[in-house]
């Protein structure tokens, strides 16, 4: 049997080093957990790695405005929770009061997409795809603190986002949720090659190379004092585990 860390992977098909990445150096241990979005071995995954880690701070990919509706999410009897996917689920198995959002929209976004812009002066059509997808982005999040506003003070829980629909479920083995999971990321990345435009391509990467280096910024600092596990789409796992690595090597 392999071991990440504490972690020992292999043991079940859900938990492989295929999806975990550990980034060496620094005061803090930084562990990332790649995850499909509402995927039950995803979530499997999350809670697992989280519950053996224990870490002291849970990042996850999520807006900082956020966090609040997902922890109302996460305050129930019921594990994994009905709404929320794996982030709710995350934050139902880390200790209290750790979870942080480190996704965009930030002031440190902003910025990074600004400089990208500048630099790479795209055409017109990529531009507006770009400032389109921040501004949806950006409403989404304000939706999340409206929602977690309501929750805290009614008996009101609003599903922000349909849970997407698998063909499987928690009642599959662990080798059927795994074998699905992996169907899930090759179908989502076909998906994008075959039907993304050019415009749309581009300024997907502008947005996600800005957001990946505020991230991986805002992870090398949380590790500076404490042991860190974030929780990313699965999609973002290798660039941002290559920026990690060059950040810490640059320290």
């Amino acid at each position: 049997m392999t071991h990440l860390a504490g972690i020992d992977v292999d043991a079940d098909p859900r938990i492989t080093g295929e999806y975990l990445r550990q980034i060496p150096g620094g005061p803090g241990a930084l562990t990332l957990v790649g995850v499909v979005h509402d995927h039950p071995a995803s979530t499997y995954r999350t809670q697992r790695v989280i519950k053996e880690l224990d870490p002291t701070v849970l990042a996850l990919e999520l807006p900082p405005i956020s966090i609040p509706l997902f922890e109302e999410y996460a305050a129930t009897e019921r594990s994994p929770p009905v709404f929320g996917g794996e982030m709710s689920a995350a934050i139902q198995a880390a200790a209290p009061n750790t979870a942080v959002g480190i996704d965009r929209p930030t002031g440190g976004f902003f910025q990074r997409l600004g400089r990208e812009l500048l630099q790479e002066r795209p055409p017109a059509e990529t531009v507006r795809n770009v400032l389109s997808n921040t501004l949806s982005t950006t409403k989404h999040a304000l939706l999340c603190r409206v929602a977690a506003i309501l929750a805290a003070r009614t008996s009101i829980r609003l599903e922000v986002d349909s849970p997407i629909a698998y063909d499987i479920d928690w009642t599959d083995s662990p080798e059927d949720q795994a074998l699905d999971e992996r169907k899930q990321v090759r179908r989502s990345r076909s998906f994008m090659n075959a039907f993304r435009t050019s415009n749309r391509s581009r300024a997907s990467q502008l947005e996600d190379a800005a957001r990946e280096a505020d991230m991986a910024t805002r992870l090398l600092a949380l590790r500076e004092q404490e042991d860190v596990v974030a929780v990313v789409g699965i999609s973002h796992l290798d660039s941002l585990t290559e920026r990690l690595d060059a950040g810490t090597n640059a320290v």
